[in-house]
């Protein structure tokens, strides 16, 4: 079995920044043993998989090494930019169908904006364990069912944490997003999912349908530039619309390739 793959460097401009996402289209959907050997393999935070339902709308998944997940902002803008720059897509929107329900991609400009589903945190009690675990307590402690939102003072604080993954891996929920204000954009992020065998996400745009609520309302703006401090560095323009959020940046292809399976492994799959 031969897959095409496509790398693709998301929320970034250049290669070698932003977070990267393998992307394989599919024409049909083998077993999910596969789907998860390949994200393993592939070793990156996310690997997308789609089947397309037609030249604009696409049955779209994604496994980080570890799972499978209900949401991912950045590998959503690197499947688009397949579509669009690779595979010809027509027009200016795709609509994917996810276990996160319909996904809006549209083409703006130099940049791709995806259209998610809010997440908002809620106020809660301090986590003694949570701040011990991130290395420094934030000022605020908030959290919604998948994750944990933590706000410090300043972005040298969120750049300078040093979490013990040990101690993250206990945390329940197992993903936290760590901000704070930002200097040359209205805040800084960072993310850990411990719990998706993940240590650190270089650039999420799901975090952002948490992130992007709480900035609105703290800052009185709907319009917001937002930057994720991670080594690789990212960039996102987001709007709060309410129930959805509209995140936008720009993706860059670092490299074009094919999978070569091995027939004893392709032979048990089969269309789901």
């Amino acid at each position: 079995m031969n897959l095409p793959l496509f790398w693709i460097d998301a929320f970034a401009n250049r290669i070698f920044a932003g977070n990267p996402a393998a992307v394989v289209p599919l024409d049909q959907w083998p077993e999910d043993r596969l789907l998860a050997a390949i994200a393993a393999e592939n070793g990156l935070s996310e690997t997308a998989f789609f089947v397309r339902r037609s030249p604009t709308s696409a049955h779209l998944r994604w496994f980080t090494p570890a799972v499978e997940v209900d949401l991912c902002g950045h590998a959503t803008l690197a499947a688009a930019w397949v579509l669009f720059h690779e595979l010809g897509a027509p027009g200016d929107a795709l609509e994917f169908q996810s276990r996160s329900g319909p996904l809006i991609v549209r083409r703006s400009a130099d940049r791709l904006e995806l259209d998610f589903p809010a997440a908002p945190a809620h106020p809660c009690e301090s986590d003694p364990g949570l701040a011990s675990a991130l290395g420094a307590a934030p000022r605020i402690f908030m959290k919604n069912a998948r994750s944990w939102l933590c706000v410090y003072e300043s972005a040298a604080e969120v750049a300078a944490l040093r979490p013990d993954p040990a101690a993250l891996g206990s945390v329940r929920p197992g993903r936290i997003i760590v901000t704070a204000p930002g200097t040359g954009c209205d805040f800084v992020s960072r993310f850990f999912a411990p719990d998706a065998g993940i240590a650190e996400d270089p650039v999420t745009g799901s975090a952002h349908c948490t992130l992007v609520p709480y900035w609105s309302a703290r800052l009185g703006r709907k319009a917001l530039h937002a930057r994720q401090v991670s080594a690789r560095g990212g960039e996102l323009w987001c709007v709060d619309g309410g129930e959805r959020i509209r995140i936008a940046g720009c993706a860059v292809l670092y490299l074009r390739g094919s999978l070569e399976i091995d027939p004893s492994f392709a032979a048990v799959t089969s269309p789901s």
